[in-house]
């Protein structure tokens, strides 16, 4: 099955849905954001990542910024922060310049390795788009992180790519049903830039009748 270019998601939903499926239903169905200073602050190293699109060479290295990526076989689309394109015997060939390459993405956060997937997730994303691309294979890309100023290097393994693609599948279903996931309080939920439009802690007070009940036991004590 291949989607069409109307019905593809953002490649950067993948990171949101991983983190919350009600926050990334709010930002992309519901079309609904607040900015906090984590979201600014992350925002301004994504740009200075993409600068625009450009094409350096370092070395043997090919570098791109902000350059587009997508899949007709995952329905998404969107940009990759930086990809590398090292040299190697048995790569691509790029017009205008001599030699094999192997496409290597970068992703740009601005905080600190988590203890979840949640970038990894978006890299191997990334990684699944160049592939159908190039028809070439990546078997690893790295997640930069601007709080400590280093790249850590990942490594885009099979049960990776099998999450990214049950993840999608049931982005696309959400999407296509209009379905925004109920509220699951968390501590992750005090961290969330929409925390004030969503309301979680109204998620933990149960339903209307349980709170009348509750209110109508106290009034007869």
């Amino acid at each position: 099955m291949e989607y069409r270019e109307e019905e593809y998601l953002m490649l950067s939903g993948i990171q949101h849905y991983a983190f919350c499926k009600r926050q990334w239903a709010l930002i992309h169905l519901e079309q609904q954001w607040q900015e906090n200073v984590h979201t600014v602050s992350g925002e301004l190293l994504h740009r200075k990542a993409h600068d625009k699109f450009s094409f350096e060479k370092r070395n043997d290295v090919l570098i791109t910024r902000g350059l587009p990526v997508h899949s007709r076989e995952l329905g998404i689309s969107g940009e990759c922060d930086v990809v590398e394109f090292c040299c190697v015997e048995d790569g691509i060939t790029i017009f205008g310049h001599k030699g094999n390459y192997r496409p290597f993405p970068i992703e740009y956060k601005k905080g600190k390795p988590k203890t979840s997937e949640i970038d990894i997730l978006q890299l191997a994303a990334q990684a699944l788009c160049l592939e159908e691309m190039f028809s070439i294979d990546v078997p690893s890309g790295a997640v930069y992180y601007g709080e400590i100023r280093k790249r850590e290097n990942i490594e885009i393994t099979a049960e990776l790519r099998e999450q990214v693609r049950k993840m999608l599948t049931e982005m696309h279903e959400l999407f296509q049903r209009g379905y925004t996931p109920r509220v699951k309080w968390s501590k992750a939920c005090n961290a969330c830039s929409l925390k004030d439009i969503c309301l979680p802690k109204l998620g933990k007070a149960g339903s209307v009748s349980h709170y009348i009940d509750t209110h109508i036991r106290e009034e007869t004590l």
